[in-house]
């Protein structure tokens, strides 16, 4: 574990994905808004934390396939929003959506059991989201919500604990 700046891992994930997310003949560009609040660095294994936000922001480019069809009218534009805040308990909140078409409540449920996917065979492992859980959970002592619904933007919320160099929260 060290101290790390996590927006440096957040744009060097977005900037891996660029060839995916970019503009193709086929297929519109992926719109990235970012928000970032003033955020202290946090203790953390930074390379397990950079593979959440990989896995989530992937999943989020997914999610938006359908939107990205340049023969289709869509009434939005496929894009994705990241947000960071400090909170008053202590703790660091990285929010990442999309406006894709939502989730169920049945795939909901079961989306951070290890091997749930609802990508085609040969199309993923459906080991990201229950990875992310645990490392966000189990290895950093922090949450990682949901918030869903058909028709509906979908929203990861990563929730870690802000710790010193000693390990107590700041």
């Amino acid at each position: 574990m060290k101290p790390v700046n996590l927006h440096e891992g957040i744009d060097s994930t977005i900037l891996i994905l660029h060839t995916r997310i970019k503009e193709k003949s086929n297929l519109r560009e992926v719109k990235i808004v970012i928000n970032y609040d003033q955020l202290p660095q946090v203790i953390c294994y930074v390379s397990q934390m950079n593979q959440v936000f990989m896995n989530l922001l992937t999943n989020g480019v997914d999610a938006l396939e359908p939107l990205r069809d340049r023969q289709e009218e869509f009434e939005h534009e496929p894009t994705m929003a990241i947000s960071t805040e400090a909170t008053e308990s202590k703790t660091v909140k990285i929010k990442i959506a999309d406006n894709g078409s939502g989730i169920n409540a049945e795939v909901l449920s079961k989306i951070f059991d290890p091997f749930f996917t609802t990508k085609p065979v040969g199309t993923g492992t459906g080991l990201g989201l229950s990875i992310s859980y645990s490392i966000v959970v189990e290895k950093h002592g922090g949450d990682l919500s949901r918030v869903s619904g058909v028709g509906k933007d979908t929203e990861f919320i990563i929730e870690v604990p802000i710790k010193s160099a000693t390990g107590n929260y700041s």
